[in-house]
């Protein structure tokens, strides 16, 4: 499985891009330089000038990839969501019992997946990274015309498919995208809140009891409809 996921190339709408980073050696670069720089200054303070000393580039070459930064935010993020994506197709590929996929989805969002390797991009530091900034890639002005072009498309994918193990559960459950949204919202504010604000959450958890609140609430609303 491991292998397989290291080679995945993720496919990223178009509309994000000017060239297509993959396509050199410099474009990767600035994907896998980019995070770690993002998560130090924050989209605030982040700019290509920044990143263009960090990959040892002009800013004038970023340029030629991505019109903005927030277009490099919006790449990262969808990239992200389409691997796990892929990995959640592959850690499910074998389990029968719905309940089960639905444990591995939720595991997937709270600890992250346990294969962070890829040849370009740093898992781990994404992961961080969509943590801390994620929300700024779509609560813009732009966010319709965005969502219009297809730029979330990643996102939504990856989400439908958990929507498609709640009704798997349950099938007469009238609300399995709202359950989505708010199961991952939840699980991003959380692993913000144990960064920034650990007097918001339990901290010290370890094991499953990290997943314990997700899997009551996951569960016991299906349960209860």
């Amino acid at each position: 499985m491991e292998q397989i996921l290291t080679r995945i190339v993720v496919p990223v709408n178009q509309d994000i891009y000017l060239k297509d980073p993959l396509s050199s050696d410099l474009g990767k670069r600035i994907l896998r330089e980019s995070p770690e720089l993002i998560e130090t200054l924050g989209m605030e303070g982040f700019n290509f000038k920044r990143l263009s000393e960090k990959v040892g580039s002009t800013e004038a070459a970023i340029y030629r990839y991505f019109e903005n930064k927030h277009k490099l935010l919006l790449y990262l993020t969808s990239w992200y969501w389409g691997w796990l994506e892929h990995y959640l197709v592959f850690a499910t590929a074998n389990l029968h019992d719905p309940m089960d996929k639905m444990k591995m989805a939720i595991r997937l969002l709270v600890e992250g997946p346990v294969y962070q390797n890829n040849l370009y991009l740093d898992i781990q530091k994404l992961r961080v990274l969509v943590t801390e900034e994620s929300y700024k890639a779509f609560l813009t002005k732009e966010i319709d015309t965005e969502n219009s072009n297809g730029l979330f498309t990643q996102f939504y994918r990856f989400t439908e498919r958990i929507a498609n193990i709640i009704s798997e559960i349950n099938p007469n459950y009238a609300y399995p995208k709202t359950l989505v949204s708010t199961l991952v919202e939840s699980t991003l504010l959380h692993a913000f809140f144990l960064r920034h604000m650990p007097k918001m959450t339990e901290t010290g958890l370890k094991g499953d009891q990290k997943m314990g609140f997700y899997v009551d609430m996951v569960f016991k609303t299906l349960k209860d409809e």
